[in-house]
């Protein structure tokens, strides 16, 4: 259809040109004394066509004889960048394949060519990206060398300079990745210094946060790792079980470093209601309370939700045997640090909890204990010799035979004192 509309087009214009030019009576008269020339009207305007058309060929013609040299140089331009380009990707391809020192020198050579075009009457306008790009893949090729000097000089070159707005993203790779190199050295003065300079917005990102963690954990600062930690968990960085494992393990290193009962009370005021209602941290903070000559009353407190998980037996969260165990027997040291032995709401809570589970070998222990110390010497043995066919543990199997010989010398029954004993150092 556009084919046809153009054939019309130019048919009503042969058609008008046709009707104007053969019906076209005009003359011109150019009068040049003392001659007189008479011309027709559609000869001069052909000869007037025909003199645009010369013209403007022929400026044509010297506006492309005239940009010669620009476009020379511009292809001469075109070939230095084409052969940066070139280099950029044979030094990172030579990178990836692990041929460090070939990476490095493709690296070397690159920058020496984009100085010479930098000095030139046509630098690049990308030209201090580029050498900022080269410098690093230098960098990394030393690192990879174990050329620590190498790889710092390029490092500086980078970071020693203000970058522009076009470089920042660059300069901001470069200052992450000279972090990383100062971890590998174990070098945390440094780390933290890189760390430090960071802008605001780079230094809450996920991988300065990693940075930053590992940092932290080198250096033992147990307290700002765990914060660190919260924040990448926040950021989803790990997975929620990798999240919950580290958190956990910081948080007990943190109540574990307490070297007084006032700085593990500090430590345990600084954790989340998640990580104190974790079982290990629990029981890991009142056994170094307790261990520590602390408050015994407060790290029975700490264990107390934890006391109230372990009987939510029909709960998905409910303790596993190891966290039963270990439960059971920071309450057992801390009855045994009481005077008089457990007070009356633990006595109700232990009795209780027997009552309801009366086939469960640890609260029987834990009764059985509870009932020693309360000088229920009779109900004392039974729960203990109860416990003994069900427990998994050879610590608290040991102690169950100790006990068991120390009723038995208070009742004066030497053969089962003897028993006992010998069944005690049976266990390995």
């Amino acid at each position: 259809m556009r084919i046809l509309l153009w054939f019309v087009a130019l048919f009503g214009i042969a058609v008008a040109i046709a009707l104007f030019a053969g019906n076209n009576q005009g003359t011109v008269t150019v009068y040049w004394p003392p001659y007189r020339l008479d011309l027709s009207l559609n000869l001069v305007l052909l000869l007037l066509i025909g003199l645009f058309f010369t013209l403007y060929v022929a400026l044509r013609a010297l506006s492309v004889l005239l940009s010669l040299p620009g476009e020379a140089r511009r292809w001469r331009m075109l070939q230095r960048e084409r052969a940066l380009q070139l280099g950029l990707l044979d030094a990172l391809a030579q990178l990836l394949a692990g041929r460090f020192i070939r990476a490095r020198k493709s690296a070397e050579n690159l920058l020496i060519q984009e100085k010479a075009l930098a000095s030139s009457d046509d630098p690049l306008p990308y030209g201090a990206n580029l050498r900022t790009m080269a410098h690093l893949l230098a960098a990394e090729s030393a690192h990879a060398l174990r050329d620590n000097s190498g790889r710092d000089a390029h490092a500086r070159m980078v970071l020693d300079k203000t970058p522009t707005r076009n470089e920042q993203i660059l300069h901001e790779g470069v200052q992450l990745r000279a972090t990383r190199w100062a971890l590998g050295d174990r070098d945390v003065q440094a780390a933290f210094g890189l760390l430090n300079a960071l802008p605001k917005g780079l230094a809450r990102r996920t991988l300065a946060l990693r940075l930053r963690f590992k940092a932290e954990r080198l250096a033992g600062h147990t307290q700002a790792a765990l914060e660190t930690a919260r924040l990448l968990a926040k950021h989803r960085a790990f997975s929620p079980m990798a999240a919950q494992s580290i958190l956990q393990g910081l948080a007990r290193e943190r109540v574990q470093g307490a070297h007084d009962p006032a700085q593990l009370q500090k430590a345990w005021t600084q954790l989340e209601i998640s990580e104190q209602l974790t079982p290990e941290v629990a029981t890991q903070a009142a056994d170094q309370m307790l261990l520590l000559g602390g408050d015994v009353t407060l790290a029975q407190q700490w264990l107390l939700p934890v006391w109230e998980q372990m009987l939510q037996s029909s709960n998905a969260t409910s303790l596993s045997p190891e966290q039963q165990t270990q439960l059971v027997r920071v309450l057992d040291r801390s009855f045994a640090l009481t005077s008089g032995g457990p007070d009356a709401d633990w006595l109700a809570r232990i009795e209780a909890a027997q009552l309801s589970q009366p086939g469960n070998a640890l609260l029987q222990y834990l009764a059985g204990f509870a009932c020693l110390r309360l000088s229920l010497w009779g109900k004392a043995q039974k729960l203990l010799s109860q416990s003994l066919m069900q427990l998994d543990n050879d610590q608290l199997k040991r102690q169950v035979w100790v006990a068991l010989a120390q009723l038995a010398q208070q009742r004066e029954d030497a053969q089962a004192e003897i028993d006992a004993w010998r069944q005690a150092a049976k266990i390995p």
